[in-house]
């Protein structure tokens, strides 16, 4: 069992923390001042209030306790030069460094109020007689708390950034995963649709068919003919059902396997030779990709089976660097086709849906039916 820490990585935030720190040290230089200017602890005692107003509404008001912080640190800069101690100084570093770190002001504000402090505390020198080293010196600490103060402001900024990156980043992924449940919402619909649409309304017109034959004309031979077409219908229907579920879960086998069993399946219902072979190095396709191909093969037999009865067929399918090609064969008979009949049609919207295509017409004495799909 993983060893727990006695206590969290962080306690409070980062501003929080701050700002107490800043009020205790802000606290513990007027307790220690020895300064007997009464204008002096007036000017500290506005810049502890506007110090304190600013903690009251940093979250609620950050403009206007941006403003109180620059007040806060501008009127001790202003008497540095006076100041019996370096209460002043601390007094005036403190909120500007707090000001530098700050997300919710510009940099150009916050440079202008540093250059402002600055030059207070350097007109406060001279005015007292101080040397020019003195003001620099001020000057100089004034300017290192900026740059402190910038420096947090940058890795506060990028954190933020980071922060909200990483939102976009979740939203992008929920966005994404629920387009991926509409397209597989929208696959199994298609999938269901295609084999009971086709199945139920070809199996409802043969037994609306030999109701017909029965009750109309009393010609049992016709009705015993269209109620075996119903079985097979039915038979033919449950087939593709087990595709399209087998499909759903992921369980479709390679297309040679796939393909092979259509073919023996075929030949041994007809009664002719059904040759299938492949070429190329055999590589894994999507589950989409595969049922489709497998609808293009079984759709093309059953119209070899129809308008070619008794003829053989040719099955090849051949693997290449960027497609996968089907091609199926069967001698033309003296029944000629003027086109491809709905079931090619709706291979061919499938095919597309996969990223492929469909061609079907004569070709030196046979018809050809030929998909293709990239990957």
């Amino acid at each position: 069992m993983p060893n727990r820490p006695l206590l969290p990585d962080t306690i409070a935030p980062s501003w929080l923390v701050v700002q107490v720190l800043g009020t205790l040290f802000i606290a513990g230089t007027l307790l220690t001042a020895r300064e007997p200017n009464p204008w002096i602890w007036v000017a500290y005692g506005v810049s502890s209030a506007c110090w304190l107003g600013f903690v009251a509404l940093a979250s609620r008001r950050p403009k206007t306790a941006a403003a109180l912080l620059a007040v806060a640190g501008a009127l001790p800069a202003a008497f540095v030069g006076r100041a019996a101690d370096s209460s002043a100084i601390l007094m005036a570093v403190i909120p500007l460094g707090r000001l530098a770190a700050l997300t919710t002001v510009g940099v150009g504000a916050i440079v202008g109020v540093g250059l402002l402090e600055m030059a207070l505390a350097g007109t406060a020198h001279l005015v007292a007689g101080h040397s020019l080293g003195a003001a620099l010196a001020d000057a100089a600490v004034m300017l290192l708390l900026v740059l402190v103060g910038l420096n947090r402001r940058q890795y506060e900024v990028q954190a933020t950034q980071a922060e909200a990156l990483l939102e976009q980043t979740r939203l992008a992924q929920a966005e994404h995963a629920r387009a991926a449940a509409l397209d597989e919402r929208t696959r199994i619909a298609r999938e269901i649709h295609d084999v009971l649409a086709h199945s139920l309304g070809a199996l409802g017109v043969q037994l609306e068919l030999a109701e017909a034959l029965l009750t109309e004309r009393s010609d049992v031979d016709g009705a015993l003919r269209s109620v075996r077409r119903s079985r097979r219908l039915a038979a033919d229907g449950l087939a593709e059902a087990r595709n399209a579920v087998a499909a759903l879960r992921r369980d479709v086998p390679p297309p040679a396997d796939a393909l092979a069993a259509i073919a023996a399946e075929h030949a041994g219902n007809h009664g002719v030779e059904v040759g299938f072979e492949t070429d190329g190095e055999p590589r894994p396709l999507p589950s989409a990709a595969v049922v489709a191909l497998v609808g293009v093969a079984r759709e093309a037999l059953t119209n070899a089976g129809k308008h070619a009865p008794g003829q053989d067929v040719r099955m090849r399918l051949e693997y290449d660097s960027k497609e996968v090609r089907l091609e199926v064969r069967n001698p033309q008979s003296e029944f000629t086709r003027t086109g491809e009949g709905f079931g090619l049609a709706g291979m061919r919207e499938r095919l597309a849906l996969v990223g492929g295509t469909l061609e079907s017409g004569p070709e030196d004495g046979y018809w050809r039916v030929l998909a293709e799909i990239r990957g």
